[in-house]
């Protein structure tokens, strides 16, 4: 087949879906064979029974359960990327947060997926890995992304739960068919991915290459090739994991809703009394040592704090005994003492980082003062959360405060007079004149003279200068239907008295207009030039000539969408004007947080779909050096940022401007959302992972 990369993609989608009408019908048949099978082995009339109920339900579902999936599995193919990672239930999707939000019936289902994958996944691993490096490769990618192959198993088998999740029948028997068809189902997928594998072979597409991941200060590099490639995943949670792995998805999920406190008969505490609340103090013991653990190995923390952070083990650990859930709750003075050290510990990259000395003899402090065992440990943290809080205040100099302040502001009104100048443009646009104008005439419209009348729009709002700015933005509006008129070579060339007497005040309108927005002489003088051309043009012009317009010899251009900033704004807000600029990328040895850029645009956006939440941390490539700052405010409408540097230092960007530093690689996410967090993620997927191997 001689075919592009993307064409090879898409026949291979297809090819898939056509192999699974095969072996769906296939599979069901092992199924049925097995139910039958170990119905008549079954010793127990209760097993028997339910077996058998399995299969007759199976009977006469078989053919609803092959059209729902083969229609499952044709949408996730057919959304193909990046919708299909959004569908698919994978163990980084699962949150802390969101287990305490789920209903029993959802966890017992996140762990029946879990545990069907882990089943799947131990047939399909090396064959996946294969057909993940051809497919990235068909998808025209150098290096192998996984999620690039919306044929890997976790979409499968959210194809397969929710064609079952369909059918009216009872859960139990959805059980009995997921645990006893499980290794089948892994077999035949496995065989469709070998068969797939060589069908892309034979069409000469080779597989991606593996990235190899180098993280700062000596982290070992992570394992390169398909099986590295395959454990990169687990390798995250496998990390947390302590030699008796207690923890399960669903004795955590009781154990946030406040179940195991109601009865003495919960689950087995190993060993200790077996009363409900031995069980809570046991499960939030180990959920604390997972969550310290995850912190204490995380090393964009510098060492001596991921030290201090361990020695508030022994007080987190008590605590844990008389309030088990503190760690669930956000308000929770421990919580909050703990989500500040880590978050602030994100500033520094180097113990002689400016601020981390006091930083540091602060926290050691508070870990001693915790280091005294009483009963009145709980009522320490909120004094020490106080303190913490005060002194990070007062490490803030009063002009850096106030600097700050002037730079949200300035932000502000730069995003109002933006979105206003974007009305302007759109009314500039829909008159009938304006396409007629050249494109150099047309781009200056839409560009700095839609920011001129709109900052004279909003000077006239405000009361003190209503009256000579509104007449100010009425003069600026009047003038664009002469500008367009102008610079017709047709129009104009017809009129020689009228663009005699039209050009004077036309060019010192705009002149003055420009100026009072302090726009660079410089990048004006392009459009000045131009505009005169096609003036002088229509002026020799003769009126039996025939007429024709054509572009100017001098060229006009402003970046496109990118918000227009005063001098002065920018000198205010600390706005980095070369974020817009083409460079080499910065950052060249080392990854804190791999990534992808095409995806983790969404992956890293937050509720409101801004591309960097608020709070989170970042390396900046500026003034020839990687800068630590987090993302301290952006503005309402998401397209302008504020970064606050440990130093105190403000740096602002555009939206534009952070995604061409994220794609030019001289801006890394270093965090996007708290440590803790992080931590209690990863304890609740390593619930997750002890709930799957569970027979």
């Amino acid at each position: 087949m001689d075919a592009s990369p993307n064409e090879s993609f898409d026949a291979c989608l297809k090819e898939a879906l056509v192999q699974t009408r095969e072996w769906i019908p296939r599979w069901l048949t092992k199924l049925q064979e097995a139910l039958q099978q170990r119905e008549s082995a079954a010793s127990r009339p209760q097993e028997k029974q339910s077996l058998g109920q399995a299969r007759t339900t199976l009977e006469s579902h078989r053919e609803l359960i092959a059209a729902r999936f083969l229609e499952a599995f044709a949408e996730s193919v057919e959304g193909a990327l990046p919708s299909t990672a959004s569908k698919a239930r994978s163990l980084k999707s699962l949150s802390f947060d969101e287990l305490e939000l789920m209903g029993d019936e959802q966890v017992q289902e996140t762990v029946e997926i879990a545990r069907v994958q882990q089943v799947i996944k131990m047939s399909v691993d090396e064959a996946l890995n294969t057909l993940n490096a051809r497919m990235s490769r068909a998808r025209g990618l150098q290096r192998v992304r996984t999620e690039a192959n919306p044929l890997r198993s976790e979409v499968v088998v959210m194809a397969l739960m929710r064609a079952l999740n369909g059918l009216h029948v009872d859960p139990a028997v959805r059980s009995r068919w997921l645990q006893t068809g499980a290794v089948a189902f892994g077999e035949e997928l496995r065989d469709m991915y070998v068969r797939l594998s060589s069908l892309l072979d034979s069409w000469g597409i080779v597989p991606a290459g593996y990235t190899v991941i180098q993280t700062p200060r000596g982290r070992t590099p992570g394992p390169a090739g398909p099986e590295g490639s395959a454990r990169r995943e687990s390798d995250s949670t496998e990390a947390v994991r302590g030699p008796d792995a207690l923890l399960t998805l669903d004795h955590l999920h009781q154990l946030l809703v406040g179940n195991l406190d109601q009865s003495g008969s919960g689950p087995s505490d190993q060993g200790a009394s077996g009363s409900g609340n031995a069980m809570v103090r046991t499960l939030a013991a180990e959920v604390v040592t997972l969550m310290l653990r995850r912190l204490t190995t995380d090393e964009r923390l510098l060492a001596p704090l991921r030290d201090m952070l361990q020695g508030m083990k022994p007080a987190l650990l008590q605590l844990a005994r008389s309030d088990p859930r503190f760690f669930a709750d956000r308000h929770n003075p421990a919580r909050r003492l703990l989500d500040a050290i880590a978050e602030r510990g994100l500033a520094f990259t180097s113990e002689q980082d400016s601020g981390y000395t006091p930083f540091a003899k602060e926290v050691h402090d508070i870990v001693r003062a915790l280091q005294t065992s009483g009963a009145d440990l709980p009522d320490r943290f909120p004094g020490l959360l106080e303190r913490l809080t005060r002194s990070r205040a007062e490490a803030l100099a009063p002009r850096q405060a106030q600097a700050r302040g002037l730079a949200v502001q300035t932000l502000m009104r730069v995003e109002q007079r933006n979105l206003l100048a974007e009305r302007v443009a759109t009314e500039f646009r829909a008159r009938n004149d304006f396409e007629r104008a050249p494109g150099v005439v047309r781009r200056f419209l839409t560009g700095p003279w839609s920011q001129v009348v709109a900052q004279a729009r909003m000077d006239a709002a405000e009361k003190s200068v209503a009256a000579v700015s509104l007449a100010s933005a009425e003069r600026y509006t009047d003038i664009v239907p002469d500008l367009l008129w102008s610079s017709q070579l047709a129009q104009a060339s017809r009129n020689r008295p009228r663009l005699i007497k039209i050009i004077p005040g036309l060019l010192r309108t705009l002149r003055e207009g420009l100026d009072a927005i302090d726009y660079p002489r410089a990048q004006s003088e392009g459009f000045f030039a131009a505009l005169m051309g096609l003036h002088e043009a229509a002026y020799k012009t003769q009126r039996d000539e025939p007429v024709e317009d054509s572009p100017p010899s001098h060229q006009f251009e402003l970046e496109p969408d990118e918000p227009w900033m005063h001098p002065v704004e920018a000198r205010d807000t600390g706005f980095m004007e070369d974020a817009l600029m083409d460079t080499q990328p910065a950052f060249v040895d080392t990854e804190i947080m791999p990534r992808d850029w095409p995806d983790s645009k969404e992956e890293m956006a937050d509720e409101r779909g801004q591309v960097l939440p608020v709070g989170a941390w970042v390396d900046v490539w500026y003034e020839g050096r990687a800068l630590r700052c987090q993302v301290t405010w952006a503005s309402p409408h998401g397209t302008m940022f504020l970064f606050t540097g440990s130093d105190g230092r403000s740096l602002s960007m555009t939206k534009r401007g952070v995604e061409r530093l994220l794609a030019q690689d001289r801006l890394r996410v270093v965090a996007n959302h708290g440590m803790v967090d992080d931590a209690l993620d990863a304890v609740a997927r390593q619930a997750w992972i002890n709930s799957a191997r569970q027979p």
